[in-house]
C-alpha cells in the first residue's frame, strides 16, 4: 500500500507543495541578507553625511535688521500712585525677504566610497539675482506702545543646513559693493538657532549708503554647494524662479511645490520652478523658526540625484518573486516526468529548487560589483547553464535538458521584465502567473488524473538514465 501510495501522482505533487514551502526558508534568508546589506549601504551613506556633508536646505538671501526698541514704563508705589518712570530696552530683529529672487543652477554628481558601498553627492553651481525693496525702518513693528526704534546696521544672511559643503566662499554684491561673508548669524534667538548657524555679510560702503537712502538692493550672489543626493531650496521671495539643469538622467522632484516645466532625457535633466508668496508659508515658518537642517516643515521645492537602479530594492523585488519561481521551475520538471514517463527523486526536485534559490544570493552578491543588469545576466547564465547540464543527464538526453533550460531561461528574462518595468510589475506579474497555469491546464486537459494516480513502478521507466 506505501508502495503505490510512494508512486501516485497525488503523494508526488504533496511533496513537490512541501518542497516549495521548505525552500521558501532559505528564499527568506536571503531577503534578511538583501535588508542587512541595504541597510549597511545606509549607514555607510550617514557616515559620509557626518563626516562630509548631507544633504541641504538653502535658505537664501534675506536682510536681517537689528534694531533696539525703547520705551518708559511707569513706577507705582504700593497705593498704586505713580511715583516715576524707568527706561526700558529690547534688543531685536527684523527680517526682509527679498521682492525678487533667480536662481540658476547645475548640479553635477559625484560618487563617494565607504568600503564597497558608493555614496551619490552633488555640487550645485547657482547663480542668484534679485533685489531688495526699498526699506522704510518705520515699518519695523513694534512690541510696546509708544516705544521707539532704533535700526542698527543690517546685514545679509544666507541659510545653509550644512555649512561643511559650501565649496569656497560665496561671491556677493550688493547694490554695486562686493560684501564678505562672515560665519554665523548673529542677533538670532533659539528659536532660530538652525539660521544662526548659516553666515552672514553686514552691509558697507554703497551698498549700506543705498539702504541708508532707502532705495532699493538689487543684488548677485556666486554660489557653490556640496550636498547628499537632496538639494532643498525655500521660495522666500516675493516671486521666486529657478532653473536646474544636471547630466543626471534619473531625478526625483519633491517638496512642497513641484517643478512647473521639467524635461529628462538618458543625458540629464532641466528643470523649472516658479514660485509666488502667495502660495508659499516660507517666510512665516523662517520667521518663527520653523524648519532647520533636520526638518521637513519647512516648505521647499526638492530635487533629488535618485539612484536609477537601486541594487538592494531590486534584489529584493526579485527574491519576492522567488517562492513563484521555485514553483514554477518544479512544476516544469514534473510535466517531464508526467510525459515522459521519467522518474524524478524527491532530493533532484531539491536540489533544483537550491539553484534557484542560489541564483538570487548569486545576484546580490554580483550586484554590489558590477551594474545590475550584468549581474543579472551573469547569475541567470550560470544558473541556466547549471540545469542544462543536470538536467541533460537526469532527462536522458542533451535537448531535454536544453528545452528545460530553455523554460527557465524565460522565467529569468520574465522577471528581469518585472524588475525593469515597475508601474507594470503587478500586471505583468499577473500575466505570467495566468499564462503559466493556462500552460498546465491546457497541456494536461486530456490527462486522466485517476489513471495516474493508480500507475505503479513497473508502469514508468525506471532505467536509470
Amino acid at each position: 500500500m506505501f508502495k503505490n501510495l510512494r508512486n501516485s501522482v497525488l503523494f508526488k505533487i504533496g511533496v513537490l507543495v512541501l518542497l516549495t514551502l521548505l525552500l521558501c526558508i532559505p528564499l527568506a534568508e536571503i531577503g534578511s541578507l538583501i535588508n542587512e546589506r541595504g541597510g549597511s549601504r545606509r549607514e555607510a551613506a550617514e557616515e559620509l553625511g557626518q563626516t562630509y556633508a548631507g544633504p541641504q536646505t538653502l535658505v537664501a538671501p534675506l536682510l536681517i535688521v537689528p534694531y533696539t526698541e525703547r520705551w518708559s514704563e511707569e513706577q507705582r508705589n504700593s497705593a498704586g500712585n505713580v511715583t516715576g518712570t524707568v527706561g526700558k530696552t529690547k534688543a531685536l530683529t527684523h527680517m526682509v525677504f527679498p521682492e525678487t529672487l533667480r536662481i540658476e543652477g547645475t548640479m553635477a554628481p559625484q560618487q563617494r566610497y565607504r568600503g564597497i558601498f558608493n555614496v551619490l553627492f552633488y555640487t550645485f553651481n547657482a547663480g542668484m539675482e534679485g533685489r531688495f525693496a526699498a526699506f522704510d525702518p518705520a515699518s519695523i513693528p513694534r512690541s510696546e506702545t509708544g516705544s521707539t526704534i532704533e535700526a542698527g546696521t543690517p546685514y545679509l544672511a544666507l541659510g545653509v543646513s550644512d555649512l561643511r559643503g559650501l565649496d569656497g566662499s560665496p561671491a556677493l554684491t550688493l547694490a554695486g559693493e562686493r560684501l564678505r561673508f562672515m560665519q554665523r548669524v548673529p542677533g538670532l534667538g533659539k528659536k532660530d538657532a538652525w539660521l544662526a548657524g548659516g553666515i552672514h555679510a553686514p552691509l558697507a560702503g554703497g551698498a549700506l549708503k543705498a539702504w541708508s537712502a532707502r532705495e532699493a538692493l538689487p543684488f548677485t550672489l556666486k554660489l557653490g554647494l556640496v550636498g547628499q543626493e537632496t538639494l532643498s531650496i525655500a521660495p522666500i521671495a516675493d516671486d521666486t524662479t529657478a532653473h536646474i539643469t544636471s547630466p543626471w538622467a534619473a531625478p526625483s522632484f519633491g517638496g512642497r511645490f513641484l517643478a512647473s516645466e521639467r524635461s529628462v532625457t538618458p543625458q540629464g535633466f532641466d528643470a523649472q520652478w516658479r514660485v509666488s508668496s502667495l502660495v508659499s508659508a516660507a517666510r512665516e515658518q523662517v520667521r518663527s523658526g520653523v524648519g532647520g537642517p533636520q526638518g521637513n516643515a519647512l516648505e521647499t521645492f526638492d530635487v533629488t540625484l535618485a539612484e536609477p537602479l537601486n541594487v538592494y530594492a531590486m534584489s529584493t523585488r526579485a527574491v519576492k518573486y522567488g517562492a513563484l519561481f521555485v514553483g514554477l521551475v518544479l512544476m516544469a520538471g514534473f510535466m517531464f516526468e508526467l510525459f515522459r514517463k521519467l522518474r524524478l527523486h524527491p532530493v533532484q526536485y531539491g536540489l533544483v529548487g537550491l539553484s534557484i534559490a542560489l541564483f538570487f544570493l548569486l545576484l546580490l552578491a554580483l550586484s554590489e560589483k558590477l551594474l545590475f543588469w550584468q549581474a543579472y545576466s551573469v547569475a541567470a547564465t550560470a544558473s541556466v547553464s547549471l540545469l542544462a547540464v543536470y538536467f541533460s543527464s537526469v532527462l536522458g538526453g542533451w535537448r531535454r535538458g536544453a528545452s528545460f533550460a530553455a523554460f527557465v531561461a524565460l522565467l529569468y528574462g520574465a522577471l528581469y521584465g518585472l524588475l525593469a518595468s515597475e508601474s507594470n510589475a503587478l500586471l505583468l506579474g499577473a500575466l505570467l502567473v495566468f499564462g503559466m497555469l493556462a500552460i498546465l491546464m491546457l497541456a494536461t486537459r486530456k490527462v486522466d488524473w485517476y489513471a495516474l494516480s493508480n500507475a505503479t513502478t513497473g508502469q514508468l521507466d525506471t532505467s536509470t538514465p
